[in-house]
């Protein structure tokens, strides 16, 4: 996808939002078709919504639509595959806007603190399959803070969710034993220790699977559209 530059308000309402809260694991135990809110109540279909989180003081406007946000920046390779589905029938659903930011390998945030560029920020629209997929580096830390990825869903041009993404700490310490990430050891804050995380984010924690030498993290998100 070619990249280019975006206003944020006239891209989100091209691109769609959704009022979405993501969680981890199996999301249904039911392939009925036709299922609705009726069958949710039920449980014979189960989409989990999360909580939502706060939006942080690192927002930056006017991101790029692209799937590679690295800019070039040092770390350990990480695919993000978040997929988007109803809440109410667990459909995928497609052109959804799905906004993420977080820090580079060193625990920096582009474009804020006198820091410049746009690295580790980026839009994806949702396929047919609900999914949008993030070539990027495993987050760095900074301090008060455990590791994480912001994130915001659309659709049809309205904000309905604000949230953040979790990384398991064993997997966490296993990236930060090699650089660049070990140039700055001791992280001080793990997820227990995060207030943030202690407020529903064992429920936003992505699956992560090491292939090849890179990491692939996935998280199925339900919408309430």
């Amino acid at each position: 996808m070619d990249e280019h530059r975006i206003n944020r308000r006239g891209a989100l309402a091209k691109l769609g939002g959704f009022a979405a809260v993501a969680f981890g694991g199996a999301m249904w135990k039911s392939d009925a078709e036709g299922a609705g809110p009726e069958a949710v109540a039920s449980g014979l279909v189960t989409c989990v919504l999360t909580p939502e989180q706060t939006e942080g003081p690192f927002y930056v406007a006017g991101e790029r639509v692209r799937r590679n946000i690295t800019e070039g920046r040092p770390g350990t390779p990480l695919t993000l595959r978040l997929k988007v589905v109803n809440a109410s029938n667990c459909r995928a659903i497609k052109n959804a806007a799905v906004d993420i930011w977080h820090t580079d390998a060193l625990g920096v945030y582009s474009g804020v603190q006198g820091s410049s560029g746009t690295f580790m920020r980026g839009i994806q629209r949702t396929d047919a399959n609900g999914l949008a997929v993030f070539k990027t580096v495993y987050p760095g830390w900074y301090t008060g803070r455990t590791v994480h990825i912001h994130v915001k869903v659309h659709i049809a041009g309205n904000l309905v969710h604000t949230g953040q993404l979790y990384f398991p700490d064993s997997v966490t310490d296993a990236v930060y034993r090699k650089a660049p990430y070990s140039r700055r050891p001791n992280r001080n804050t793990r997820n227990p220790d995060d207030a943030i995380y202690r407020n529903g984010g064992k429920r936003s924690q992505v699956k992560v699977r090491k292939n090849a030498g890179l990491y692939v993290a996935s998280i199925t998100m339900g919408v309430t559209r």
